[in-house]
């Protein structure tokens, strides 16, 4: 039996981590760390967008700022069922509002020309006024393992983050069932989306100078946040 597994059953926990999932614990310690509550946008910092673009599905996009050693996850937007030119929206109404980007991450398939337009979805990006930074093609575990690297240094906005972060906790590998046994890739579901976004993320992140900006975050009931 494993860890989620026995919390689950003989100490009737609700928090434990899904049975398979990648990331479940180390968003426990970030709850327990207190790291996942009310997260200001800090105008002095530059945003950096990731993005999973869905064809006919969900598309999901986190925005995260860098103060130091510090992710600071500010808000979490996805939606389906509509174009590209509701995704610039969202972001050109942050600018509006006085964000500064620094870059959008997209992945390696952005770049691929659909049928129907000839355009790829870079370039319709860019004639709304999105001019993105495409990653290249990664192996999926690689995506992960900088996930599960990047996460204990994340803060997460607590409210504008929800669905973002619940699908954080839930994302699991596929589970065979007449093998009883997990299989080596993820499953496929709602999940995917917000966590793809934020392996892109993960990959995709720069380096920073440490202290160049901003505050770092210090809250009156913690000591050493």
């Amino acid at each position: 039996m494993t860890d989620e597994q026995y919390a689950q059953e003989f100490e009737c926990s609700f928090d434990a981590a899904v049975v398979g999932s990648y990331y479940g614990r180390l968003i426990a310690d970030l709850e327990r760390e207190r790291r996942i509550r009310g997260v200001s946008w800090e105008p002095k910092v530059p945003v950096v967008t990731a993005w999973d673009l869905g064809i006919g599905d969900s598309t999901a996009i986190w925005f995260c700022q860098q103060v130091g050693n510090e992710v600071r996850l500010i808000d979490y937007h996805e939606n389906s069922g509509v174009g590209l030119s509701h995704y610039a929206a969202e972001i050109l109404d942050r600018r509006a509002r006085g964000w500064a980007f620094a870059e959008h991450l997209l992945p390696h398939d952005a770049t691929v020309r659909e049928l129907g337009s000839g355009k790829s979805r870079v370039e319709t990006l860019q004639a709304l006024g999105i001019h993105p930074r495409v990653l290249p093609a990664m192996p999926v575990d690689d995506g992960i393992n900088a996930a599960r690297l990047l996460l204990p240094r994340c803060w997460f906005d607590a409210g504008k983050c929800a669905r973002g972060l619940e699908a954080l906790r839930q994302y699991r590998r596929e589970y065979d069932d007449k093998l009883q046994a997990f299989r080596g890739r993820p499953l496929h579901d709602w999940t995917s989306h917000a966590a793809d976004a934020f392996r892109y993320l993960a990959m995709g992140l720069r380096p920073t100078d440490r202290g160049r900006f901003g505050r770092k975050i210090v809250y009156p009931d913690m000591v050493n946040a």
